[in-house]
């Protein structure tokens, strides 16, 4: 399945001012098989080297860390000869030696002829621990996410479709009725499977969705083990309550994280570790509110209030035993469940770009779903799980700021009026 960030891989590949790579990412989102796909495709040899549970390995770094000498161990290890330019050097969950880490300093200053790339399913936490070595300023980074609706369709063989989606996004031109309610249905197929992309290929190969949730059944209970794993029994527990209240969160009108729905009285102060621990494992995404639409965004941010989404729209699907036929029979399907889905959909489709998640409220009385921040514009998406397009709220966003323009992310097809870029669900890959 072609990803993304291979084409990022290849232009960290071909900078000349290049660093040792560190790929950020969640468990099971791929890092593994893209870094592995990319070496092979562009290099004479990878040598992989996979920390966990590898006591000879580890014990190359937890010596000096004389990059010459960890270069010579590397290669007795593998029994290959390192060539600098020709071979990749893939550490892989690297988390479990933090020495390895701190060596990605010197590997840049001292071999920066050498090609380097770090991964790891919680690289996020571990860097972040007290007492761990972090090379600032010495390494690139990637975050890698779930499979964005984009390279679903590659991976269902729907290019020309895909193409065709994008010209239509950026001409405003509709797609012909028949496409669109083609893309309408794949995108309802995605809010099922999602982009895990063990599930993806569970998909392609049975399209039966009993065999894609239990897919995503054991992705939870690797998330759950890897909350247990890597904490304490307390901590495990309130990371766990606030992973699984999430669906709850998000049935709520008012979408803003509320702590008494993970545990009756509740406080912030007891759960913003486990909120942070999960932010950083790329779990969940954290999409904070501002109190003006002006730029730059950042600047404006109210940190007391945010909403969370499942860094996957599937695992969500799954998580809240949505039916099958409910999503699949129509665009309307039923209840507050598919505000929440959908509005969990365009988070992903944002956040697999790298756009930061932010939304705007005015004295509770308006609230926009996302602000994308746009140069100097902070632009307005407003989310609809259909296509009513009334909203309130996006007219008082842009009667106030006057952005020069809004989106409006709905079942509708592609089109401009009065100052709103209309985007199909199917299209919210493409706002960056």
């Amino acid at each position: 399945m072609k990803r993304i960030i291979e084409q990022n891989l290849l232009a960290w590949k071909n900078n000349p001012q290049k660093k040792p790579l560190m790929v950020f990412g969640a468990r099971q989102v791929g890092k593994t098989y893209s870094i592995l796909k990319f070496g092979k495709e562009n290099y004479a040899d990878t040598l992989y080297f996979d920390f966990e549970n590898n006591v000879p390995l580890r014990s190359v770094f937890q010596q000096d860390l004389d990059v010459n000498r960890i270069l010579t161990a590397l290669s007795a290890l593998s029994g290959r000869k390192i060539v600098a330019g020709q071979t990749l050097i893939f550490f892989d969950e690297i988390q479990a030696e933090p020495r390895a880490i701190a060596s990605l300093k010197y590997f840049c200053e001292n071999a920066p002829q050498h090609h380097v790339v770090a991964a790891g399913s919680l690289l996020g936490v571990s860097v972040s621990r007290e007492g761990v070595s972090f090379p600032v300023g010495k390494i690139d980074s990637l975050t890698m996410y779930p499979m964005n609706f984009c390279e679903f369709l590659s991976a269902t063989e729907n290019e020309t479709l895909l193409d065709l989606i994008v010209q239509s996004y950026a001409t405003d031109k509709p797609l012909v009725a028949a496409l669109h309610n083609k893309a309408l249905e794949l995108y309802k197929t995605y809010l099922l499977v999602g982009g895990m992309p063990e599930v993806v290929a569970e998909y392609v190969k049975s399209r039966d969705f009993d065999f894609v949730r239990a897919r995503q059944n054991r992705i939870f209970n690797d998330y759950s083990s890897d909350m247990s794993k890597y904490a304490t029994k307390a901590e495990a527990v309130r990371h766990e309550a606030i992973y699984n209240s999430i669906p709850s969160q998000l049935a709520k009108e008012n979408k803003k994280f509320q702590y008494k729905l993970v545990k009756s009285g509740a406080r912030s102060r007891q759960y913003e570790d486990s909120i942070f621990w999960l932010s950083k494992a790329g779990v969940v995404l954290k999409c904070e509110k501002i109190n003006e639409g002006k730029t730059p965004v950042e600047f404006y941010k109210d940190g007391s209030c945010f909403k969370m989404y499942l860094s996957d729209v599937g695992l969500l699907s799954a998580k809240m035993n949505v039916p099958y036929a409910t999503v699949l029979s129509d665009i309307n399907f039923g209840g507050e469940a598919k505000g929440a889905i959908t509005e969990n959909y365009v988070a992903q489709q944002l956040a697999s770009n790298n756009v930061r998640l932010y939304y705007w409220t005015s004295e509770n009385t308006a609230e926009v779903d996302f602000v994308v921040q746009q140069g100097e514009y902070a632009i307005p998406v407003e989310c609809k799980s259909n296509d009513n397009v009334r909203s309130r709220s996006l007219k008082l966003y842009v009667d106030k700021y006057a952005p020069p323009c809004a989106l409006r992310v709905s079942g509708k097809n592609f089109g401009f009026e009065n100052g709103i870029k209309s985007v199909p669900l199917y299209a919210a890959f493409c706002i960056k």
